[in-house]
């Protein structure tokens, strides 16, 4: 197996990325990407001895001081305040995996030969890359307008010796991190500094990070959904692939047949049933789950595009002999993005919960809160209570960022997309999601022991006894948090082959 992924213009996708990450690849570049790079900073060198004019960003100051002119044996000065005046982030420290992805995506977009930076800035991001040197980064700060200003400007300041890293398993300075490492500090050139600070990185790395969260969730919501029909003895003909084919979102589809295959075999599922319908949270799983799938798929065609994109500003175009300052660091169609996901997600919990009520509300042959002896037993009572202040505050964190803007820099930047804020609370309602249906779990594997002696379908008997080693029935009250916190751990470690279809 290859242990190097080469940055190259080859379109970068989630398969690739989750390839890169599982197999701990190191990153390297195509020769490829070093002639771009380097024929970019050439230009842009040339372009500088040959002419005063002002350029934006290049010999110009920044945002509202976009006018005040730069002598040239400032420009190095230029870049490295810029750099280090927009390190202003504050709360959380992001986590090393977000922070990997945003090396990842910020070194793909400048190896494209748009952003006039030199071959040693971009090494230097691969070294901290591969190295596992990850530069300290706070989850506030961003506008997600002109670019993710602040918490790049973090990711940029161990170049230049400043700023903090994650240094196996401490913190220390980029001072310290140079002098260990024997390296030269980096010497900003023009407009090197803006091409690292204008980007989405920020915002796409969450992006990135919460699809492939999501993506399994999704797989995870149909398989636990599944054994919560089963829990709760209901009929199989809402999942006919007839009733799918007369309305046929490819979600819809999708979820449908997951559901025949997970129950395939199942006593319990082919057994005569004494009721006509079934309640929508369960009666409505392909049409929900399968609405959210395809809310994956329109947020992912987003930020695939979003993650082969040049996101710095100005934008340098060789051939044409044209530097046009622009605004593709604006984050309006992450921002929108983030939010649908969220909410799509949420939704996902959503109908889980529901299903967590029904299983404890003493019908279809079910003990009252699934456990013998109710009354002198809660049993599963509070579970469900649990689950239900999460999806609330699930639904308080899909209110949308993206319909927010504040003016900023004078009011030269007077629109902005709030797309960090988008990507911070995405992930709150992935792990919120994770939750509620580990929770829905533990419900779930609990009903389909009263369904014994009829048995559910191999695959899913399988996921049952596999998750009781660890969760076992309960017969009487006990500690519920220590199965809860167990029940996550089992589906955010649970191994799904193909989960990106």
């Amino acid at each position: 197996m290859q242990d190097h992924h080469y940055i190259s213009s080859a379109v970068l996708d989630l398969e690739v990325i989750h390839d890169i990450l599982k197999n701990r690849k190191k990153l390297a570049l195509s020769d490829e990407s070093r002639v771009n790079i380097e024929k970019s900073r050439t230009y842009l060198n040339n372009k500088i001895k040959a002419s005063d004019a002002p350029v934006y960003g290049i010999n110009t100051g920044f945002g509202a001081l976009c006018n005040v002119k730069i002598t040239p044996e400032k420009l190095t000065e230029l870049q490295e305040n810029l750099v280090r005046s927009h390190a202003c982030g504050t709360g959380d420290s992001v986590s090393k995996p977000v922070i990997k992805l945003m090396l990842l995506l910020k070194i793909q977009s400048l190896s494209y030969g748009n952003s006039g930076v030199a071959l040693e800035t971009v090494e230097r991001l691969i070294d901290l890359y591969n190295n596992d040197f990850l530069p300290v980064i706070y989850e506030q700060g961003s506008l997600g307008a002109s670019g993710d200003l602040a918490p790049l400007a973090h990711l940029a300041l161990p170049l230049i010796g400043d700023g903090e890293v994650h240094f196996e398993d401490s913190v220390i300075s980029g001072a310290e991190l140079l002098e260990k490492m024997n390296w030269n500090p980096v010497k900003l050139q023009s407009k090197e500094g803006l091409a690292l600070l204008n980007g989405t990185q920020f915002m796409s790395a969450h992006g990135v990070y919460a699809l492939l969260k999501a993506y399994k969730l999704s797989y995870m919501a149909d398989l636990i959904g599944a054994i919560s029909v089963d829990a709760f003895d209901c009929n199989l003909s809402p999942y006919d692939e007839l009733v799918h084919m007369v309305r046929p979102h490819r979600g819809q589809v999708k979820t449908a047949e997951r559901i025949r295959q997970f129950l395939k075999g199942s006593e319990i599922a082919e057994s005569e049933k004494a009721s006509v319908q079934d309640p929508y949270s369960f009666r409505c799983i392909p049409q929900v789950h399968g609405a959210s799938k395809d809310t994956l798929s329109f947020v992912r065609k987003t930020i695939k595009t979003e993650i082969n994109s040049v996101t710095d500003n100005p934008n340098i175009f060789i051939e044409e002999d044209k530097i046009i300052s622009g605004g593709n660091f604006h984050g309006q169609p992450l921002a929108l993005g983030l939010d649908y996901l969220a909410i799509a997600l949420s939704e996902l919990a959503n109908i889980s919960e529901r299903r967590i009520y029904q299983l404890v509300s003493g019908l279809r042959g079910l003990p009252n809160f699934l456990v013998e002896n109710p009354g002198l037993n809660s049993g599963f009572m509070i579970p469900q209570y649990t689950a239900a202040s999460i999806v609330s505050q699930n639904k308080q964190l899909s209110t949308p960022a993206s319909v927010d803007s504040i003016v900023s820099s004078n009011g030269q930047e007077d629109h902005v997309s709030m797309g960090a804020n988008s990507a911070t609370k995405l992930l709150k309602v992935v792990e919120n999601l994770n939750s509620v249906l580990a929770i829905e779990l533990f419900n779930a594997s609990q009903a389909i022991h009263f369904r014994e002696p009829a048995k559910t379908s191999e695959k899913l008997d399988k996921v049952i006894q596999s998750f009781r080693k660890s969760v076992p029935v309960l017969t009487e009250d006990r500690t519920m948090a220590p199965f809860i916190k167990k029940s996550k751990v089992f589906v955010d470690d649970f191994e799904v082959e193909e989960f990106l279809d």
